[in-house]
């Protein structure tokens, strides 16, 4: 796989300064029109200076915008390629469309190296805890039935109490796993930076790049997701992107240990 849009280890984000930070989430919420955005037209988009834009991209290990642009536009070819749906009814075809736009940037979002360096922390942790809120709840007991299928130690938990309470009892060679969509759920933050303090290790699935957990996470695997949805009366977000990155992780997992 080729390098992924935004191989950034969270030693490298926390370099980035505060308009830094802000346009790669600009970039991340926007990626659809940036392919086809001059360097000034951005600028002016998102209320950053070239040079921002210039040093962001230099960070995040491209040559410059150029080569950004180019791979974004790289990317789209390949999606655009293959019309299969084209006997579908147009409103069913976006919904397929949708998804499919979710998994494959959500792919394009990962780095081997992060993945590389999750699977061994999971290896060498003692006990694993998952934190999840809400729907995310679902992804986390995924996580931990296949993880205790692969005789590792590892317990969920979802209620906020017991969140906040296991989260000043674990141990310094145990890890902490993440789930949420935004990455600010109050009790999670609070979690986090008790583990902070505990110096243990974290690692938060999400789609916000610059959330408080993501700031807060030793390592963030960061997921796309598109702001459309079909139930906008209730907080039911798709989640497909952070069950992709789930995937992704567990299947890596077993793949090095069984070597």
């Amino acid at each position: 796989m080729e390098k992924p849009l935004f191989n950034i280890p969270h030693q490298t984000y926390s370099t980035l300064s505060q308009a830094e930070r802000y346009l790669l989430e600009y970039i991340h919420q926007h990626i659809e029109e940036i392919a086809t955005m001059s360097i000034i037209t951005l600028s002016e988009q998102a209320n950053v200076s070239t040079a921002t834009i210039v040093r962001l991209m230099k960070k995040i290990g491209y040559n410059g915008y150029t080569s950004f642009k180019y791979r974004l536009k790289q990317d789209k070819k390949m999606m655009d390629a293959d019309d299969s749906l084209g006997d579908i009814d147009d409103d069913i075809k976006k919904v397929i469309r949708k998804n499919e736009e979710e998994v494959h940037k959500t792919i394009q979002l990962q780095s081997v190296g992060q993945i590389e360096d999750a699977v061994q922390k999971i290896h060498d942790a003692e006990r694993i805890y998952i934190f999840s809120r809400g729907f995310s709840e679902m992804i986390a007991k995924e996580m931990m039935i296949k993880l205790q299928a692969l005789d590792k130690i590892c317990e969920t938990h979802e209620d906020p109490n017991i969140i906040r309470v296991k989260s000043r009892k674990v141990g310094k060679n145990d890890l902490a796993i993440f789930i949420s969509l935004n990455g600010e759920t109050v009790e999670l933050v609070e979690a986090c930076q008790n583990l902070n303090i505990r110096q243990v290790t974290t690692i938060t699935l999400t789609t916000k790049v610059d959330s408080t957990l993501s700031e807060l996470s030793d390592m963030t695997l960061l997921g796309y997701k598109t702001d459309h949805s079909l139930f906008q009366e209730y907080e039911v977000r798709s989640r497909l992107s952070l069950n992709v990155i789930a995937r992704i992780l567990l299947d890596a997992y077993v793949i090095r240990t069984k070597k």
